[in-house]
């Protein structure tokens, strides 16, 4: 079942909309980009958006964040929306010394009390004064977590927001990101290319390839043909589930669950 942007847009209250783009087209260097995009984001919702490498998909986001002008098509924000935004990637000079408390304030002021309250929960483990640039690639996400979530967002958009973290600790900060939600009562858009893990942790998911090719809950798209021309039958797709009683950190390393 391949549910229409209008009837996602129905089954909630109008002021449970937080974004929503009608028909959005972009172009650049007479390369289609992105192709009469329609789609909403609601208010607590997660929504994932997959497709094959240069489909669109940092590009949409951009375009919905109004970092990027699109060329066709309409697109609405709520008033005075509050965005938590973890970019794909953050050109940072390894010259410049930074501390984990002066990357958190570049941008404003926060009290020190906010920053231990991100940090820890984000599960960031190292010192405020320590250096960015000690950090693993795990640690450094969960930081560009925190650093999103001082502007206590309404809506928190990440761009494939596992990079550079070991494959044990993907499903923990996948965790985490739904805890997030929990916790903040935000809505979550975010790209991720790890079809394993988005199928069984987001309540929809946006196949984009330039267009959007289907979309809806994660066990309708997952059969749809489009989703399966791009990425293969669903019966090779194991939709991770499991419980057990300890955890994997971020760095491999695993954590022991009290009873």
């Amino acid at each position: 079942m391949n549910l229409t942007t209008k009837e996602l847009y129905l089954k909630m209250p109008e002021n449970t909309v937080l974004i929503d783009a009608q028909g959005i087209s972009l172009k650049y260097a007479d390369k289609q980009i992105l192709q009469n995009i329609s789609l909403s984001i609601h208010a607590g919702e997660i929504v994932t958006i997959v497709g094959p490498n240069g489909a669109g998909k940092t590009t949409l986001i951009r375009a919905l964040l109004g970092l990027q002008t699109i060329d066709q098509g309409k697109l609405y924000k709520k008033n005075k929306l509050r965005i938590g935004y973890v970019p794909q990637k953050i050109r940072l000079d390894p010259v410049l010394p930074l501390t984990i408390k002066r990357f958190l304030t570049l941008t404003a002021n926060y009290a020190m009390n906010q920053i231990e309250q991100v940090l820890l929960e984000t599960g960031v483990k190292s010192s405020p004064e320590t250096s960015i640039y000690h950090l693993s690639g795990g640690e450094f996400q969960r930081l560009m977590l925190a650093r999103a979530l001082l502007a206590e967002p309404e809506l928190l958009v990440l761009d494939e927001p596992v990079q550079n973290v070991d494959y044990l600790g993907e499903a923990e900060l996948y965790r985490l990101i739904s805890d997030l939600r929990k916790r903040y009562q935000c809505a979550v858009l975010m790209i991720s290319h790890d079809l394993h893990v988005v199928m069984a942790s987001t309540d929809r998911v946006i196949c984009l390839d330039h267009h959007i090719c289907c979309q809806g809950e994660p066990c309708d798209v997952s059969l749809h043909p489009e989703y399966v021309r791009l990425f293969g039958s669903s019966k090779t797709l194991s939709i991770y589930n499991h419980h057990h009683d300890h955890s994997h950190e971020v760095d491999g390393s695993i954590q022991e669950h009290k009873h």
